[in-house]
Parts: structure tokens; sequence; C-alpha cells
């Protein structure tokens, strides 16, 4: 088993069918197997052994699926890195994986010192110096090694280390499986995209995190199908491509979402057929909103780095439940748990746990940071809130963390955000805890207004009091630009500021 094979299997079926595009320039799955290829035999050659790790700190580019499945065919463990890391953050990632190789974007390269093997990813020559590799490779075979070939690994041996995003401290490396990424590419493929060869993937989330790793690389080239690459999501441009590209399958987070139904002016979708979200909460307003406009089904669902990342969506098929993140996928096993890990009832409020094929083997040798999210039993804590309905489709009421008390009461800031997304001026809504002397915490809004759309601190206070019990509206409430967000466009509420006591 080897997660490149999904991408082979494909070139092997039909070398000629157009596999990327980026701008102009279109590489069929021939051309991706054979340069990947070369990377392969450029890493065996240069001593690379299996279970070695290797950083890939590229955008959205014709190279990061070469580099990609290069690394893993010849036995490799990928460790993706967003291109935007700064010095200290890059020295971070390589020390702690181990990483010897780098294969980093030349903008970025300056920044990559550290690198003990350090390749920089220039456009303008890089696939061309490849193809030369691979033919060198094949006339003289110095390692001994057919650079045409996959190494076979145990479903068990790790693929990707895919550092989280964590809320304190460093990040930590989970470690995800050729299993893991094998079948929840297959199972994303199959049973929730239902991807064919004929289908155009819109390629916008970063390859450098598991979204747009297994719901648009990995599942789309396993199909067979294409994938339109934006190496910089820009709602302009992502318009534009879906709609000249004949893109079929959108996959994106909520605020590509809601970005693209701000366009003023965006081009007719016609080929467009589905949509999914994931990431964090979809507003069901922009959710409705979206889909009135675009004429295509918006699928909602769930999971995390450590889960491959799918677990859980709306599936084809079935009755569709704006709010909810659907049910499980095949052979995955989720059910919400109490701070014992018992089992609730159906409708209480509890900590989501998930168990199934999808789930990482741990964290980059942090044993104790593993056990503490990961049983014996195989059921992972994912440290989300939710429940489950009559029907078995479950909800998220909001993160663990971000739960705020204020006075004892607990309010999920999912419930505040969603009545504000209903304000017609309201683009972006983040609500955090703010400490209070008195109360412990107070709850606090954080809004982005649409172009061109005027509201005060008091109309947008009123409108949520009106909707929800008197303790829960936001007492303060402040107006930004835009919200600040992670590489997927996720809103990162550890970096919402609050107004300094008194300058509200």
């Amino acid at each position: 088993m080897n997660v490149a094979d999904l991408m082979v299997r494909s070139a092997t079926e039909a070398p000629h069918r157009p596999a990327l595009h980026l701008g102009e320039t279109t590489l069929d799955y021939g051309t991706v197997n054979r340069l990947s290829a070369a990377i392969a035999a450029r890493l065996i050659k240069g001593g690379l052994t299996p279970g070695d790790r290797v950083g890939v700190m590229l955008p959205n580019v014709l190279e990061f699926p070469v580099i990609y499945y290069g690394v893993l065919r010849a036995g490799g463990v990928v460790v993706p890195m967003n291109p935007l890391l700064k010095r200290r953050e890059i020295d971070y990632y390589l020390s702690d994986s181990g990483a010897r190789w780098l294969f980093a974007w030349h903008l970025a390269a300056d920044e990559a010192v550290s690198a003990e093997k350090l390749v920089t990813v220039d456009p303008t020559s890089f696939l061309t110096d490849l193809a030369i590799d691979l033919d060198d490779s094949q006339s003289e075979n110095p390692t001994g090694v057919d650079p045409t070939a996959v190494l076979d690994r145990d479903g068990g041996d790790t693929a990707v280390i895919l550092y989280t995003s964590g809320t304190t401290g460093h990040p930590k490396g989970a470690e995800l499986t050729h299993s893991n990424l094998t079948r929840n590419a297959e199972v994303s493929q199959t049973d929730l995209l239902q991807l064919e060869p004929d289908d155009v993937v819109f390629g916008g989330l970063p390859l450098f995190h598991s979204f747009g790793q297994t719901c648009t690389l990995n599942a789309g080239l396993s199909a067979g199908a294409s994938l339109v690459l934006l190496p910089r999501f820009d709602a302009g441009q992502a318009a534009a491509l879906v709609a000249e590209r004949g893109v079929t399958v959108f996959a994106g987070v909520p605020t590509m979402y809601s970005a693209l139904l701000h366009l003023p002016d965006a081009p007719a979708a016609p080929a467009l057929r589905v949509c999914i979200s994931g990431g964090a909460a979809l507003p069901v307003e922009v959710l409705y909103q979206f889909e009135k406009r675009f004429g295509a089904p918006v699928l909602e669902g769930y999971g995390l780095s450590e889960t491959s990342p799918v677990a859980s969506f709306n599936q084809p098929g079935r009755p569709r439940k704006p709010g909810s993140i659907g049910t499980p996928l095949s052979g995955i096993e989720m059910r919400v748990v109490d701070s014992e890990n018992a089992p609730l009832p159906q409708g209480e409020i509890g900590e989501i746990a998930i168990r199934g094929h999808n789930i990482m083997k741990g964290y980059w040798n942090k044993p104790e940071a593993t056990e503490a999210v990961l049983g014996e039993d195989g059921w992972f804590r994912t440290g989300d809130i939710g429940r489950t309905d009559e029907e078995g489709y479950y909800f998220i009421v909001d993160r663990k963390k971000d739960l705020i008390i204020r006075g004892g009461f607990n309010i999920y800031p999912r419930e505040i955000e969603e009545v504000l997304y209903e304000h017609p001026a309201v683009a972006e809504a983040g609500v955090i805890g703010i400490p209070h002397e008195d109360l412990g915490e107070e709850v606090g809004a954080a809004i982005a207004l649409k172009p061109g759309a005027q509201a005060d601190e008091a109309e947008l206070r009123d409108f949520v009091k009106a909707q929800v019990a008197p303790y829960k509206y936001p007492r303060v409430v402040w107006f930004v630009d835009a919200l600040p967000k992670g590489p997927t466009g996720k809103i990162v509420k550890r970096e919402i500021i609050p107004p300094a006591p008194g300058g509200n």
C-alpha cells in the first residue's frame, strides 16, 4: 500500500487525461506520474531511506503534487509546510520532525537556511530539470532502483506528518498513515463527492493542509478527475476559474463561501454540481444564500487533521440538515461522551469522540499528548462539543476551548455568531469571551461589515438580544476590517483582540 498508488493507478489507466491545471499550463496523468518518479529517483540517489521525513513547503502549484507523490513513492514521509512560514517556524518543523530534505518555494527559500538538504523550487525551471533527471536515471540507473516503481509500504507506516495549529505552545505533528489517507480519500471520492473522471475539482484549499490533500488532491486524482489549482484564494479569481474551467466540484471553508457570495458580479457556474464545506461552522444563512445564487447544493461536514481529516458529512442520497455536520462516513464511528469518556444519550451535549480507519497513529514523538486524546480503545477525543438528534445526525455546538462561562452560565459562541450572520449588514462575526472582574467572562463580538453596509454597536446588540436569552447577547461589540484567518481561511479566534476597556 502507498498513497501514491492513488495517482499512479489513474495514470496507468488514462495517461493522456488532464490531471492538473494552473493558469495556461496543463499536466496530464502520464506526465505527473513520470515527474514524480524523477523526484523519487533523485531522493533515493541522495540517500533517502524508507521512513525518512521530507519537508514540502509550497503553495498550490504544479510542483506540489509532483513532489508529494514523489516523496511517497520513494518511501519517504511528507512534512507539508505553509510557504508563508518564517525562519523560526521552519526551524521548529525541521528539527521536530527530523526532516533532512526540504523542497521550498523559491520565494521562501531564504527563510529555510537551517535545512540540511534544501531544494529550491523555481517555477521557471524545476519541472524541466526533473524531466532531464528522469531521462538520465532511466539510462544510467545509478541507484539500481526502477525509477517508475512505487515502494510498497505497510498500511500502518506513516505517510504524512501534519502539524496542527496548536492553541498554545508549538504545533504537534499528527502522524497520518498510508491506510489513513488512502481510505479517507477513497470514501471521500465515492461516498461524499461521487467523483468520476470527467469531474473538474476546484483546488483552492491549501494542499499543505489535510482538507485540501484528501478531498481535492488525493480524492480527485484517485478518480482520474482534473484538479484546477489556485495558489492563493481570491474570490474573484476563484469565481472566474469555476466558470471558465467548468468546475463541477467545489471544496472550501466558510470564509470562501462568504467571500464568493459577496462578489457583486460573480459569473454563473452552470457546471457546478456539488460543493462541500468544512474546517469550521458554515453559517446557515450563508449556506442558503450561496445555494440560491450559484445553484449547487452545499454539503457541510466535519473533520480534523488528526482524522485525515474527513469524519462526517451530509452525504448524497440522504436527507440534508443545514447546520448539521451529518453522519459518519463508511468505516467511521462517532459518539458524544462525558468527561469520563462515557457515551451520552441522544440530545445531550458533550465532547465528540471518533474511531475508525481515519484516526492518526499519534502525535510525532509526543506520547503524553497522544495519550491525552487517544485512548487504548481507539476513540479520539476531538475537543469539540456537540450533540446528536433522533436520526443520528451530529451538530457541533462549539469548541471546548471556546466555551464562554458568564456568571456561571455556559454560552456557546457559535450560537451567537449564527444570529449575527442573519443581520443583513454582517459579513463576518467572531464571538469570544472577554475577562470580567465580576462575571468571570463577558461576551464580545468582533464584526466585519459587508462593503457599503452600515450598522452600529447598539443595533447589533439589540438584534441578538431579541433572539437569545438575556445572559447570552454580546455586551461588547466592535468593528474590524476583516477577522484574522489561518492558512485555510478559517477564522482564528485566538488572534481576535478585543478593544481596551472603555474604548468601545
